[in-house]
């Protein structure tokens, strides 16, 4: 009976142990995050890569590079007249809305034939593009005010974690200083 009883408080005291490890073996690696230093202040930015891999794979790759550092937002535009609908858009190494990195990706929405699920609320960060569902390449924007009827045509691929407020006092011309990976 002293044998039983031994062996299953060893049993027991491997599974405590072996139990948490593979526990934390198993967790999903942690979503990468974005710092953008802008010169109205730091925006943190956290990217989804199961939802839309092609998207969040480009933006680091971009990123990564330095292109997006000295870069203007371009564009603010409320986009409906009738309820606040703000987008702030950066990203065009030409500054004026025409330009990109020399290469195009699939848009990761719905109307394009791929389940991203992500919308376009406060926060939300997405690439754009023009007519051409398939011409994203480096601009992307950030709905500062939730903006629903963008929803399953624009790839949303992050979300503001924090900085929605500096976002919101982004005008055009002001610069991204330095983008990075958040280590």
């Amino acid at each position: 009976m002293k044998t039983f009883t031994l062996a299953a408080i060893t049993l027991a005291t491997l599974g405590a142990i072996v139990a948490p490890q593979a526990a934390q073996a198993k967790k999903a690696p942690a979503a990468p995050v974005v710092r953008m230093e802008t010169v109205k202040g730091v925006i943190l930015i956290k990217l989804f890569p199961k939802e839309a891999p092609l998207s969040t794979a480009n933006f680091i790759k971009l990123v990564n590079k330095g292109f997006y550092n000295g870069l203007t937002f371009h564009r603010i535009a409320d986009l409906d007249p009738n309820s606040p609908s703000k987008i702030v858009q950066g990203g065009d190494p030409e500054g004026n809305g025409q330009g990109g990195p020399g290469w195009e990706i699939k848009g990761e929405f719905t109307s394009n034939g791929v389940k991203n699920p992500l919308k376009h609320v406060a926060g939300a960060f997405a690439m754009a593009r023009s007519d051409s569902k398939d011409s994203a390449g480096s601009q992307f924007y950030i709905c500062v005010n939730p903006v629903p009827f963008l929803d399953g045509n624009y790839a949303v691929f992050g979300q503001v974690l924090k900085g929605l407020d500096v976002a919101a006092k982004l005008q055009v011309g002001d610069k991204m200083t330095k983008v990075t990976m958040q280590k």
